[in-house]
């Protein structure tokens, strides 16, 4: 590669990274800013107040963030965690047994992946309303498994490839049973991707706002990115923007650590479902 091709590929990365990080530092910035600030013309606030933040966590915002905070915890971990298990064992089948619509059955998943999800809202609302699911944690708990676990069995079945099914037939020589020698043999060695598929799974249910501002109307279960559009200010007057920018402040900050911690793993988890599909 030439010198002139490395400054344009440097130049092309500053401009997307430029691109990406301005947005989210101005949500941060905003989130410092007073409401008086708010109206100024200017990036960063001239004189920082913590306001917004003491707003959502022991002010006004308090009942309505707090609450969506604790919904999104709840909701997205459990289904989390049964779109893992779940796809655990349909990786594991389709990994290691030779059955007739194998590939089909990953064409579907990812097809599911990315269907759109708008288009599963109505029907959802009004069953929903029917069984008595709306505006419950397990009622949005169903719909996150549609979004998490497709991706989840077509990232998983990637790393269960990978592994060395000898081992497995060695521990049944050995006298383990089929049982035996999935827990105690191909789950340690399926545990970097479980746990890769674990956080991409739980990226997606926690950035979901769809369905949870079509499926909920109280904090009775209402996640955060849907709490956020019902923030009112102090007055009919005042705009929430800073509020609303410390929430998303506040709820970006476990993506973005889990996201630089674990970004080579998320990284292989999707080129290897990509490379091996």
């Amino acid at each position: 590669m030439s010198t002139k091709e490395k400054a344009a590929w440097y130049v092309g990365a500053l401009v997307i990274v430029l691109y990406a990080i301005v947005p989210v530092v101005y949500i941060v910035s905003m989130s410092f800013k007073s409401e008086g600030a708010l109206a100024e013309k200017t990036f960063f606030p001239t004189t920082a107040t913590g306001a917004n933040y003491s707003g959502i966590f022991a002010g006004n915002g308090s009942d309505l963030f707090l609450p969506a905070l604790r919904n999104s915890i709840i909701t997205c971990l459990i289904a989390t965690f049964i779109a893992v298990v779940l796809a655990m064992f349909a990786a594991y089948a389709i990994a290691r047994l030779d059955f007739p619509g194998k590939r089909l059955v990953l064409t579907s998943a990812l097809a599911v992946a990315v269907f759109p999800v708008i288009t599963m809202v109505t029907p959802l609302f009004n069953l929903w309303r029917q069984v008595g699911l709306y505006d419950t944690i397990p009622g949005l708990i169903i719909p996150y498994l549609a979004l998490t676990l497709p991706i989840s069995i077509w990232t998983m079945s990637a790393f269960f490839r990978g592994i060395p099914w000898d081992m497995e037939q060695a521990a049944q020589v050995d006298g383990a049973t089929s049982w035996q020698a999935f827990r105690k043999v191909i789950v340690p060695l399926a545990a970097p991707g479980v746990f890769t598929t674990a956080i991409i799974a739980f990226f997606i249910a926690w950035n979901d706002f769809v369905f949870g501002i079509s499926l909920t109307s109280t904090s009775r279960a209402q996640p955060v990115p849907a709490a956020l559009s019902s923030f009112t200010g102090s007055s009919y007057f005042v705009q929430p923007t800073g509020a609303i920018s410390a929430a998303a402040v506040i709820v970006t900050i476990p993506v973005v650590v889990l996201a630089l911690v674990f970004q080579r793993r998320i990284v292989a988890g999707l080129t290897n479902g990509a490379v091996k599909g």
